[in-house]
């Protein structure tokens, strides 16, 4: 199992700067920000399901286009799966005619270009041999993020959060956990910032990895256009212990 980077920056300002998204495999995407944009159409049309951590639009700003792109082009529906606060917020402020069309009964109700289906914290959904959990995290919205078990090991996305002892807990249940990639949005001089859209600053960081065991490697992502070597270093200067790296799109981990 793969594990590919297509997106991983807090905003935009050149081909770097894609917003999150995870290609799993060849058939599963882990958020679907403007990362997806870089995907060959071919490579698009082999995407099933899309895991959604939560619905801002960072996150999901490709989604719309993308099930545009190749509905028309599958031999069945693509699945879209997350919380049931989130697909509620698709279907009332993306997909409801006016942003976008609705493509749940597009060209039918019977025979959709996409379906969504509700997933709940720690319900485990395993799809050919992939394991894929729902995580928590603290954000403004209803928001989870992610584990990904294979056959040799997992991987672990926190999605956007701020400070959370419950997905630090939860990460330490996880067997041959080899990757963690966490948010940290705003560097230290912006920590009000931080607190008040529920983001990471290092220093708050900091304060839940003393609550990580074991030693998986530590990737930071989501760090903000312009201030992204600030914060890193500030990151690694708190957390040196754990040898944190910047994620980059591109990057693929191997499971």
């Amino acid at each position: 199992m793969k594990v590919r980077v297509l997106g991983c920056s807090g905003g935009l300002g050149g081909a770097p700067n894609r917003t999150t998204s995870f290609l799993v495999d060849h058939d599963i995407l882990i958020d679907a920000g403007t990362g997806v944009g870089d995907l060959s159409l071919e490579e698009l049309q082999s995407i099933r399901y899309v895991f959604l951590t939560h619905s801002h639009l960072d996150h999901i700003a490709a989604l719309p286009i993308m099930i545009d792109t190749v509905g028309r082009r599958q031999d069945g529906p693509i699945t879209v799966i997350a919380l049931p606060e989130t697909l509620e917020a698709l279907k009332t402020h993306i997909f409801n005619w006016t942003i976008w069309p609705d493509f749940t009964q597009i060209p039918s109700a019977e025979s959709p270009f996409m379906r969504y289906e509700p997933i709940r914290l720690g319900e485990r959904m395993e799809l050919d041999g992939r394991i894929i959990t729902p995580l928590p995290a603290n954000h403004v919205v209803p928001a989870v993020g992610y584990s990904v078990e294979g056959g040799e090991g997992a991987w672990a996305f926190s999605g956007d959060t701020t400070r959370c002892p419950e997905l630090w807990a939860r990460l330490n249940q996880i067997d041959k956990l080899k990757a963690v990639v966490v948010e940290t949005a705003f560097p230290d001089e912006e920590d009000h910032i931080a607190r008040a859209s529920k983001h990471y600053s290092p220093a708050m960081l900091a304060e839940d990895l003393a609550l990580l065991q074991g030693k998986p490697q530590l990737f930071i992502t989501h760090l903000k256009p312009g201030f992204a070597v600030r914060t890193m270093t500030q990151v690694e200067r708190v957390a040196k212990i754990h040898n944190p790296r910047i994620l980059e799109a591109g990057q693929v981990f191997d499971l």
